[in-house]
């Protein structure tokens, strides 16, 4: 990719690339190890492929269940979240059906194909043993607790297309045609589709392009202009596409102004402050399974720092590290999955290590010690998730995993009753933020807002948003109602507007009649009561969630 000024930089970059002399089957080797780790990261999740939705998973089964009954999106469901993993969420379950475990099989196929995109631009960048590092440490890290990893979020979508469109990218500026930019863009465009994030990683492609164009001397020559043009085309053609299809269905401003206004209002709600104090909680709490990664790229800096041979691919893998971490620090939320973002990267640089430590010393023996190391760190992060990855069911590794959050285990039993004891045309209301209760029940939401988040909020919007929930459950009159105590289904900020609580407690009074109740008596245990045992009966704990039907004539 990179013309370098001094051509005996360029030949050791050559041979430094060529791991090894060139041997009749040499390069199966590389390819067997990236099946070992695509099978044991599938085996994994496999073995949890009933795990619990938990509330984004929810979210996109919801609106992709919809999908599939041939409702689009924004009509019947609203959420910040772009369209392209609900469609995604759609075809898995097309294909794998519409269940947890359709969902889970899904995300197995997008982070076997993520590992294997890993595995060819690290070695693409650096080598067939920086590729196997890379894609062996996002294996293990992608699947970790620490991140969530275990359940489908959009930020596995928008990295499994952003690492196509970056192996595209150094592929068209290798050797330029203008087909191999506008489908890098179109996937850098793809992962933009899947969630907002994904924008840093479109400004990521033309930063690339705009300083290689320096490196070569280019940029006021027209290639530059095209190579930006066609690329360009490519990141906002499946948004075109999207927005024709929104505006033909009648929804494109609904999806304008959830995507973008409210959005862009959500997305600096908290201050620098916040964001600091969010990551350094998360970071202390979650993410030490990612610090021995972190340190051995920490130690292996001098020897990176003095690579020459390798200086374009080290500023591509730097710029990638930055832009991903860019699109992690949006909004200063720093939620646990927001990590996955930057995991390619760490990865790639992970391999990176590997190569510059063993090319810094000339003794053969010391060699191994660098990728001796990084299998030891990998054998300690698995050794460390063990219960999870190979031991503890899928219901269990859930109330783990959200301890003290919501009883996702429990949910589907909520679901089940309510698809049970109703018609399938009937609507229910879900007054809280468990868009999964509406994906198990199988039943159609009576307001649009499937999670109450953005009510509770400090944003502009939250009343608003208040009044037409309530005016919609009001209109729909949905054959059931279910309320969630469970501040986890809230996040009711200071000085927010609860009015809508009070409105709950008089309309269901007067309305509806409790008719289960799912209470959630510890972390580990959950009661659930309906019928004969309900009279008279009140939760244990401060969270539980509470089943209503609508009386007769009202």
């Amino acid at each position: 990719m990179i013309t370098f000024k001094s051509d005996n930089v360029k030949d050791e970059a050559d041979v430094r690339l060529a791991d090894s002399p060139a041997r009749p089957g040499f390069q199966v080797w590389p390819w067997l190890f990236v099946l070992i780790v695509v099978v044991l990261t599938a085996f994994i999740r496999y073995r949890l492929l009933d795990l619990p939705l938990e509330r984004d998973e929810g979210e996109y089964a919801c609106a992709g269940q919809l999908l599939l009954h041939g409702v689009p999106p924004y009509q019947q469901v609203w959420n910040m979240t772009l369209p392209g993993t609900y469609l995604a969420c759609a075809l898995g379950m097309a294909a794998f059906g519409q269940t947890a475990a359709g969902i889970h099989a899904t995300l197995i196929v997008v982070n076997c194909l993520t590992i294997v995109l890993l595995f060819l631009l690290g070695q693409r960048l650096f080598g067939p043993t920086a590729g196997m590092a890379a894609c062996a440490a996002y294996g293990v890290l992608s699947v970790s607790p620490a991140v969530l990893g275990l359940a489908a979020h959009a930020d596995d979508f928008v990295v499994f297309f952003a690492l196509w469109g970056a192996l595209a990218l150094w592929k068209a500026e290798e050797f330029y045609r203008w087909h191999a930019m506008f489908f890098s863009g179109l996937f850098f465009g793809l992962a933009f589709l899947m969630e907002q994030q994904g924008i840093c990683f479109c400004l990521f492609a033309p930063a690339i392009v705009v300083w290689h164009a320096i490196q070569t001397g280019t940029i006021s020559k027209p290639v530059f202009l095209q190579k930006l043009f066609f690329l360009a085309t490519g990141m906002v053609f499946p948004f075109l596409l999207v927005c024709l299809y929104l505006n033909q269905t009648g929804v494109l401003s609904k999806f304008l102004f959830w995507t973008f206004t409210y959005a862009g209002s959500y997305a600096t709600e908290n201050t620098a402050r916040e964001g600091l104090h969010n990551f350094l909680q998360d970071a202390h709490k979650k993410w030490t399974i990612c610090f021995p990664y972190l340190g051995f790229v920490v130690v292996s800096l001098p020897f990176i720092m003095r690579d020459r041979a390798l200086r374009g691919q080290i500023i591509f893998a730097a710029a990638f590290l930055f832009f991903s971490a860019v699109g992690m620090a949006i909004g200063f939320d720093f939620r646990e999955h927001y990590l996955i973002l930057i995991l390619p990267a760490l990865a790639i640089l992970v391999g990176l290590a590997i190569v510059s430590l063993q090319f810094a010393t000339a003794n053969k023996a010391f060699k191994i010690v660098p990728p001796v190391v990084c299998v030891l760190i990998l054998g300690w992060s698995i050794f460390q998730q063990r219960q999870f990855f190979f031991e503890l069911p899928a219901n269990t590794v859930s109330r783990m995993i959200y301890a003290g959050d919501a009883p996702f285990a429990d949910m589907p039993t909520v679901g089940d009753y309510i698809r049970d004891h109703s018609a399938p045309v009937a609507s229910i209301a879900v007054i809280g933020s468990d868009p999964e209760l509406y994906f198990y029940a199988q039943r159609r939401p009576a307001t649009g807002y499937i999670s109450t988040y953005p009510l509770m909020q400090r944003q502009p919007y939250a009343a608003q948003m208040q009044a037409e929930m309530v005016s919609e459950i009001q209109t729909n009159k949905p054959e059931y109602l279910v309320f969630v105590t469970n501040p986890g289904s809230w996040h009711m900020q200071p000085g927010c507007d609860r009015s809508i609580f009070s409105w709950f407690v008089r309309y269901s009074s007067a309305s509806y009649e409790r008719v289960a109740v799912l209470d959630q008596v510890t972390s580990d245990k959950a009661l659930f009561i309906s019928g004969a045992r309900l009279k008279n009966y009140h939760p244990a704990g401060r969270n539980y969630i509470g089943v209503f039907k609508r009386k007769a004539g009202t």
